[in-house]
């Protein structure tokens, strides 16, 4: 029995192997399926950016680093990616990773393009929900209005940022996310997969990269918070709720 237990991290080879079985999986869901898991994994993601929002709120005012900020946002923000990864559900930013199936010929175009779609538009669904439910609890208004200019202050800095800015940090940023989640593929258990997915999380975040689907959250908030009326206009006749 002890010589089947093994306790060691998957190899590169294998993890490579796995990836590819996790990319032809991931293609081959069916639509709605898809598109669930990605709403999901919107909320998820923004799940992560309000723990940090919360935990960002009033440091600056009370003399801690701007470093050590970073740090403990980075830090709580991992909880977004690793309720992704533990839960199985389909973000956008690492199902880019599908691209090593298709490279070996295991996944079509088609259904690369498919995936990558679906998702993106299921991760704004989820954030766009998830901000809106935000909205209506007013945990903005906690801390004394903290939590609510923390999170203005952070959503108007990513807006603030030219194209070209922009892009360079996103890549930085994906290219972490990636990491993270390749590393993953070398774990045998739940803590493994937690313990991968926490340095390079926490690193994109400490050093400002700029993570797509968590700015839809951010940006979201913050037109919720700065424009509500037209906001929730707008989001009550895109969902058919009525007040």
């Amino acid at each position: 029995m002890s010589a089947d237990l093994q306790i060691d991290a998957f190899p590169p080879a294998k993890m490579a192997a796995r990836m590819e079985d996790v990319g032809v999986t991931k293609s081959k869901l069916n639509i709605w399926t898809m598109f669930v898991l990605a709403i999901l994994a919107g909320a998820f993601i923004g799940t992560g950016a309000i723990f940090c929002t919360t935990v960002l709120a009033g440091l600056g005012s009370a003399g801690v680093a701007y470093g050590i900020q970073r740090l403990l946002g980075g830090l709580v923000f991992c909880l977004g990616l690793i309720a992704v990864v533990v839960a199985g559900a389909e973000l956008f930013t690492g199902n880019n990773l599908i691209i090593m199936a298709f490279a070996n010929r295991k996944v079509t175009i088609g259904a690369l393009l498919r995936n990558w779609a679906v998702v993106y538009t299921g991760n704004f669904v989820g954030s766009i929900l998830t901000a809106l439910v935000m909205f209506l609890s007013r945990q903005f208004t906690f801390g004394s209005g903290t939590v609510g200019l923390t999170a203005l202050t952070i959503a108007n800095a990513k807006c603030g940022l030219n194209f070209v800015q922009a892009i360079m940090l996103g890549i930085m940023c994906n290219a972490l996310v990636c990491l993270a989640v390749w590393m993953c593929a070398s774990a045998r258990s739940t803590t493994d997969k937690i313990l991968a997915i926490l340095f390079p999380i926490s690193c994109f975040v400490a050093a400002g990269f700029e993570h797509s689907i968590a700015n839809m959250y951010f940006i979201l908030s913050l037109i919720h918070i700065s424009e509500p009326t037209r906001l929730l206009s707008t989001s009550y006749a895109v969902f058919c709720l009525k007040k």
